[in-house]
């Protein structure tokens, strides 16, 4: 057996070597022509070879090929496909430039890659898309919004009215990694989740993946949103933007030096705070309500081995009641990456990372004056490498540090308030994680991407750190200094396969385990600014989840329509919750009010697109369930979780009536959330209280709701100048979807207590003036 082992190995190590020596490796970069953008994911194909690839999150590429006279064809969903001869016979590298097409919306995909990539690729629960892509797609207030429509794609739950929160298979709020050109996004809302972070005039390509999460990413345990800016135009100056009712935008572009460096800058603010200074009364005069944010990024192309690369994000939301009141919070991040290329087979990416959220509350009256703040921030270097051995085989590794310093809500009281400065000690960690994965197509009907993530997070001092017993009550308490107090220590599987039964027909299977060690405190179905976040520590064990799913995936007609089932089942380790009654709010025994427990999600997702034609869109159904377990909650029974959700339906349509006139809609459809709500009442010394009974037992009113929308983009009266216009219309039948269910007591008999419902929005128009040149 060993004998035959040794002979097997070698046999393999020899026809690796043989088949090396017999091929020519094709590698490069695939760009826009008119601007310089580099194109992620797009197709590269060998005629005659039956031979493909895909640019990566880079831009970057690499194929092996029979030497001799080639033909390469490039192709990227909205331009013109390029087909280049040339000669080969060790290696070569290449610039591929792609012109757009006049119209993209006659070749509308929801992917840039291969057309039937979807069936073959052994990645699993994953989507990627352009913004370009999903400009139709009716949203509130008419700005286009990638956290609104992401929201409409199966096992992706809303978080609630306008909402920009979102759950992924039946996870918390708080487990989707939201990454900004590499940056962790912390709180991806404004206007209290109406509006998202993200400009979408600065985005270039959004990849959302909910299973067989790849192993380079970390961190969270449901979901990854991998968003990347665009990098600016090289070639020429260009500018865009938009004036809407409600908010405006504007992205400038061009080349430091002219195909070697550029840089983009886009802004947006909301002005509904100057229609407050038209108000005669002087609170509402001073009062604020508006946010802005700025995206900016510049690169520089040293040669064809070395690029750099420098972005960053800042965003701030202001509101404010005259002179008694204000809340202001904000992101910021910045990232600077090195691009290198150490030879046509070995690819690196080398960032330093900095994110950063904070929120302020100001509160002034004749009898209470203070101050509460909260922030977090990280610093984070990733050294990543992709090796890209052959057609076959594809390898991907590096190490990654995070250091990240939590800084917990803590009051600060003026001198006459009628309450107490509260300090909260900051919490530091820092994590350290290496990883390696491997993509392999063993045969022409099977591909596999495997890996293993390896974390150590390690809790650091200084700080006292306190013991609690099984009521939340201090038992003990030890103090720190700057060293190490604990390590949490884990290994991350990840697997995804694909079993090609034939061009158009395949089977999946994916399982991977992620673990989280930030956690977001929260009992709303909407990430609030003000929600408390705490590290893993000697009381906090990291969070994990093991999910398995399987799926079919099949392409129609030419691939232009695609269908996939997928069935998911993920068990979540060591949730939290809270005891009845918890302070969350500038506590220092915090930890004492949480409890630890278990999840469990499954379900079934179905997504029917076509993907291609004047007439494009989807139909995305979820029918899904999710529970939690506690020993302290629901007296040890499993209960449903807050965004349990039995069905969820959403359709998207898109038409192009004519070359000026393209038209839009969705229709949405969700069970109500699970909620807790009284089951009686009684009453104390005159004071009516109620009574609670099974945690979650109860359903909000079902949602739906219907959108459209019509873009108008008539000739260009000058060659560079275009424009068009945007007009919507947000809930058309005026339904008026519950935000909040209260109760009061009969008018007539106090006996009586009644439910009411408050609703967000009726029926909203909007117009957008949109312009470039």
């Amino acid at each position: 057996m060993r004998l035959q082992l040794i002979v097997t190995l070698i046999s393999l190590f020899t026809y690796i070597n043989t088949y090396a020596q017999q091929r020519a490796t094709i590698s490069g970069y695939v760009k826009d022509a008119s601007s310089g953008e580099l194109l992620i994911g797009a197709a590269i194909q060998v005629k005659g070879q039956q031979l493909s690839t895909s640019t990566n999150s880079y831009g970057y590429f690499s194929i092996d090929v029979q030497p001799g006279e080639l033909e390469i064809t490039a192709s990227f969903v909205g331009y013109k496909a390029l087909h280049t001869k040339i000669n080969i016979q060790e290696k070569k590298q290449l610039t591929l430039e792609l012109d757009p097409v006049d119209n993209v919306l006659d070749e509308v995909v929801i992917s840039g890659k291969k057309r039937n990539d979807n069936v073959t690729n052994a990645q699993m629960g994953a989507l990627n898309f352009t913004m370009e892509e999903v400009k139709n797609v009716p949203v509130l207030f008419g700005e286009r919004d990638i956290l609104k429509t992401i929201q409409m794609l199966p096992g992706v739950a809303k978080g609630g009215e306008g909402s920009s929160n979102f759950y992924v298979r039946g996870g918390g709020g708080d487990q989707n990694l939201i990454l900004l050109d590499e940056a962790t996004v912390y709180n991806a809302s404004h206007l209290m989740g109406f509006f998202s972070t993200f400009n979408s005039d600065a985005i270039k390509d959004v990849a959302l993946y909910k299973g067989g999460i790849p192993a380079q990413y970390g961190g969270r345990a449901s979901s990854v949103l991998d968003i990347r800016m665009l990098d600016g135009n090289n070639k020429k100056f260009a500018a865009e933007g938009g004036l809407g009712l409600i908010a405006s935008r504007l992205k400038l572009e061009g080349p430091i030096v002219k195909d070697k460096s550029s840089f983009m800058i886009s802004g947006r603010r909301t002005y509904a705070d100057l229609f407050l200074k038209l108000s005669d009364d002087e609170t509402i005069n001073k009062s604020k309500l508006y946010f802005y944010d700025l995206n900016a990024k510049a690169n520089y192309r040293f040669n064809d081995k070395n690029t750099l690369y420098l972005s960053g994000y800042f965003g701030k939301d202001d509101l404010g009641y005259g002179d008694l009141f204000s809340f202001d919070w904000g992101n910021a991040t910045a990232t600077a990456r090195w691009n290198h290329v150490f030879n046509e087979k070995l690819f690196s990416n080398t960032s330093v990372i900095y994110s950063d959220f904070t929120y302020r509350v100001n509160v002034s009256s004749d009898d209470s004056k203070f101050k509460i703040a909260s922030k977090i921030e990280n610093i984070n270097l990733k050294q990543d490498f992709s090796y890209y051995r052959n057609n076959l085989n594809t390898f991907r590794f590096g190490i990654h540090g995070l250091r990240q310093r939590v800084s917990p809500a803590s009051l600060n009281a003026g001198d006459n308030a009628s309450v107490n400065s509260i300090d909260i000690q900051k919490r530091y960690g820092i994590e350290l994680a290496a990883y390696a994965s491997h993509e392999w197509k063993p045969s022409n009907w099977l591909s596999l991407i495997y890996g293993l993530r390896l974390t150590d997070f390690m809790v650091q001092g200084p700080g006292t750190y306190y013991t609690f017993d099984e009521d939340g009550e201090v038992i003990d308490s030890k103090d720190y200094d700057g060293r190490i107090v604990k390590h949490h220590l884990n290994l991350e599987p990840r697997m995804s396969m694909s079993f090609i039964l034939n061009p158009k027909n395949s089977v999946k299977l994916s399982y991977n385990r992620v673990v989280q060690n930030l956690h977001q405190l929260t009992n709303t179905t909407s990430s609030l600014p003000t929600d408390q976040f705490v590290l893993s520590s000697i009381n906090i064990k990291p969070q994990y989840a093991d999910q398995v799913a399987a799926g079919y995936f099949r392409n129609f007609v030419d691939n232009t329509y695609e269908l996939s089932i997928e069935s998911y089942y993920k068990y979540m380790g060591n949730q939290i919750d809270f005891r009845n009654g918890a302070d969350l709010q500038a506590n220092k025994y915090l930890e004492g009010e949480l409890l630890f427990g278990q999840g469990r999600a499954y379900g079934v997702e179905l997504l029917l697109r076509k993907a291609r034609g004047r007439f494009n869109g989807w139909l995305s159904y979820t029918l899904g369930k999710s529970e939690r377990q506690f020993d302290q909650i629901n007296e040890g029974n499993w209960f449903n979780a807050r965004q349990d959700r039995t069905h969820d339906v959403s359709i998207v349509a898109m038409y192009e009536l004519s070359k000026k006139w393209s038209l839009g809609a969705n229709f949405v459809y969700y069970t109500g959330n699970a909620i807790t709500f009284p089951s009686g009442k009684y009453s104390i010394n005159g004071n009516t209280m109620f009574y609670y009974t099974e945690r979650n037992g109860y359903r909000m009113p079902d949602y739906h709701r219907l959108d459209i929308s019509a873009t108008y983009e008539p000739k260009p009266a000058h060659k560079r100048f275009h424009s068009s216009w945007s007009f919507g219309l947000y809930n058309v039948y005026n339904r008026k979807n519950a935000y909040i269910i209260d109760f009061r007591e009969n008018e007539n008999n106090a006996q009586i207590t009644e439910a009411y419902r408050i609703a967000l929005f009726g029926a909203i128009p909007s117009v957008t003036w949109n312009f470039k040149f």
